[in-house]
């Protein structure tokens, strides 16, 4: 009997040990994975029926069957559907849009997504899942259209544009410039309406500007500034290094750049200072003055600049400088300035106020205040012995905000006066001139006015 009894208590056990056995094996094996598929797609919530859009399907188990469905108010329609027969563990697909989508009326839509694993989990049946994208249509462009421009944009100038952008999903708008260069607007005077000033850098032979208006769900408008591109000579300038230039002036800016240290060639030295260092100074300009405000602007109001009083021009703005030692080519640079030159720690005292974004040390530029006119309108001062201001000061019209010097990469007490649309140096001569101004500036902003209220 006991023996008996011992059978079956053996048996019992054997029966719990193989079906806790096949549990742990069902829960912990791969084949029998619990995880449903993972359902994504590369989307804001808007679909212009055109573009397909990106749906990705992953399960580590393999993906069996999958269906995605288009439905409206009035009907649903199958557009992909299909067992495999060897399941993917990932799946990446371009859905399109039906035939006969794009005249659909219903302004929402639904894009219905199902899989299943290949699982034994659930019976054998696997795992499903089921997920509801929906969208909204948006199958129009956004409305572009140009209210005033300037006439025309001299090589190494600037010029402004106002135009107008209908677009309730409006995504994203700027104008394309040369190399990549897009010049960000700012809203202006009432909704809808955008301004924006354009720079044609010196280096480059040719311009064009294209306002490029995306909505959300990828339609695209564009309009191109018509603007008269007016050539401009630049000089030439060949400029032999000397020693005394060398060994002097030289050797004391290689002591004090990093880029520089252990460099005992005066040659060497020079190249280092006129390229790398050179670069990274207007690499800081060129950040400081590519930020645009994001309020509505309505009027902008500028006066002549001319910072500097009873001053002469010593070196102009877009010279192009070659230089060479015993008649050997050693490194180039543009002149991205006006220099001028007044008495020995002269006043600086910019005709328009702004805010103060830099006021600092900046290498080859020395002292160097530089100030936020607003519109995306810099202006910056290099080579002061002193400043008075302080990064994020507010400025008035008339104050003085430094005086001249020699800091920097200067031989002489004088005043390297630049400015700068959106990160791109221009000509001063152009903002030093109230009819210039009043021609490209008010006058346009005042003839978009006019427009605007008008409708």
């Amino acid at each position: 009997m006991r023996n008996k009894n011992n059978g079956s208590s053996f048996g019992l056990l054997l029966v719990l040990a193989l079906i806790v056995g096949g549990s742990l094996y069902i829960y912990f094996s791969s084949m029998f994975e619990r995880e449903a598929p993972k359902i994504t797609m590369q989307t804001n919530g808007y679909w212009n029926l055109k573009k397909p859009l990106r749906v990705s399907i992953n399960d580590d188990s393999g993906i069996s069957t999958y269906k995605i469905t288009f439905k409206t108010s009035k009907d649903t329609t199958t557009l992909e559907h299909e067992q495999l027969l060897n399941p993917e563990k990932t799946l990446s697909l371009n859905v399109k849009a039906p035939r006969g989508a794009y005249t659909i009326k219903d302004k929402s839509i639904e894009v219905i997504v199902e899989a299943n694993d290949s699982s034994k989990w659930n019976f054998f049946k696997g795992n499903a899942v089921k997920k509801v994208f929906k969208l909204v249509v948006d199958k129009k462009r956004p409305r572009l259209s140009i209210l005033s421009n300037s006439y025309k944009i001299s090589r190494g100038g600037s010029a402004l544009v106002i135009f107008k952008v209908d677009d309730e999903n409006i995504d994203e708008l700027y104008i394309q410039g040369n190399n990549d260069k897009k010049f960000i607007p700012q809203s202006f005077y009432k909704d809808g309406y955008f301004i924006s000033l354009l720079a044609w850098p010196v280096v480059d032979s040719s311009f064009k500007a294209t306002i490029i208006a995306k909505d959300k769900a990828g339609n695209v408008a564009k309009s191109y500034v018509p603007l008269y591109l007016k050539q401009k000579d630049y000089r030439i300038s060949n400029i032999n290094l000397s020693d005394r230039f060398l060994k002097g002036k030289i050797a004391d800016l290689a002591e004090e750049f990093e880029e520089t240290q252990g460099i005992e060639g005066s040659l060497e030295q020079f190249k280092i200072i006129n390229e790398d260092v050179r670069a990274k100074n207007e690499t800081l300009i060129h950040e400081l003055s590519s930020k645009i405000s994001d309020k509505k602007i309505s009027k902008f109001k500028m006066n002549k600049m001319y910072p500097l009083k009873n001053a002469q021009v010593v070196a102009r703005f877009g010279d192009h400088r070659k230089y060479y030692y015993d008649g050997e080519y050693i490194s180039e640079s543009y002149h991205l300035g006006l220099d001028l030159a007044s008495n020995a720690m002269a006043a600086i005292k910019p005709q328009n106020g702004g805010e103060i974004v830099y006021s600092d040390y900046n290498g080859l530029y020395g002292n160097m205040p530089m100030i936020d006119h607003g519109l995306g309108l810099y202006t910056l001062y290099g080579h002061c012995s002193s400043t008075k201001v302080n990064t994020g000061d507010e400025l008035s019209k008339n104050e003085t905000i430094a005086n001249t010097g020699k800091s920097g990469y200067a031989m002489g007490d004088h005043l390297h006066f630049g400015v700068l649309v959106q990160g791109i140096e221009v000509r001063p001569q152009e903002w030093m001139d109230k009819q210039w101004i009043k021609l490209n500036i008010n006058d346009v902003m005042k003839t978009a006015k006019e427009i605007i209220d008008r409708d």
